[in-house]
Parts: C-alpha cells; sequence; structure tokens
C-alpha cells in the first residue's frame, strides 16, 4: 500500500470506527453498558463534558493502526479486511477488558465479553473499508 493509500485507509478508518462506534456504545450498548458496570459509578463522563478531540485522535490511530497491520500483511479484500478487523478487534478489546476487570473496579465481567464482541463487530466494519480502500485499483 502507497503512502497516499495509508493514509487515505487511516482516515477513512478512523471515520468508521467513530461513527460506527458512536452507534453501538452510544446508542445501541448505551444502557447495557450503565446497568452492567463495575462497582464504581459516576466515571464516565456526561456527552457534554466529553474530550470529542481525544476521541477523534483516538478512533484515527485505531485507523491507522489497522491500515498499518493491513499494510503489512498485504490485505486488499473486504472479506479479508472484515474477517483480520474483527479478530484484531477482539483481541485488542478483550485483553484490555480483562486486565481492566482484574485490575480495577471500572468494568464488569459481563461488560468485558460484550464490548469485545461489539467491538469486535466495529473492527469488521471499518477492517472491511480499510482493505477495500488499500485494494483499490487493483486486480
Amino acid at each position: 500500500m502507497n503512502t497516499n493509500k495509508f493514509i487515505l485507509a487511516g482516515i477513512a478508518g478512523g471515520i468508521v470506527f467513530f461513527f460506527v462506534g458512536y452507534l453501538a456504545y452510544g446508542v445501541i450498548l448505551a444502557n447495557f453498558s450503565m446497568s452492567h458496570a463495575g462497582p464504581v459509578k459516576g466515571v464516565a463522563r456526561d456527552p457534554a463534558q466529553m474530550l470529542f478531540l481525544y476521541l477523534i485522535i483516538g478512533n484515527l490511530l485505531y485507523g491507522f493502526l489497522f491500515a498499518y497491520i493491513f499494510s503489512k500483511a498485504s490485505i486488499i479484500t473486504v472479506s479479508k479486511g472484515a474477517m483480520v478487523g474483527a479478530i484484531i478487534g477482539f483481541l485488542i478489546s478483550a485483553s484490555f477488558g480483562f486486565i481492566q476487570y482484574s485490575t480495577t473496579w471500572l468494568m464488569g465481567r459481563t461488560v468485558v465479553v460484550v464490548d469485545a464482541i461489539a467491538f469486535a463487530v466495529i473492527s469488521a466494519i471499518a477492517g472491511a473499508v480499510i482493505a477495500w480502500i488499500a485494494g483499490m485499483g487493483k486486480k
């Protein structure tokens, strides 16, 4: 993947992570996550208090992480991007979640599992988009 495609794929992936993540966590799973959180309550920011610049940066970094991995592994098809994206997303989320569950009171065990599945789905969608962009113009 050339530099231009890498940058475009990373940005597109970051945008997908941001919007699909909002749909998954901010809409679909919002009540579930609050009702199944760990014993420490009140640590999540209200939407008006969120630092959206850093949320955008974090999602862009996920996009660039996936674009980098995909470029090194020559992943350029939508199906392969979705599959590898789901695996990477699941492993990232599950590893972070289980470490947080074992060392803090912020997450309940059920949330860790649901979050890993949700992030796998989000990552599959972002991975498909990143691979599609990486494969544009190739036969």
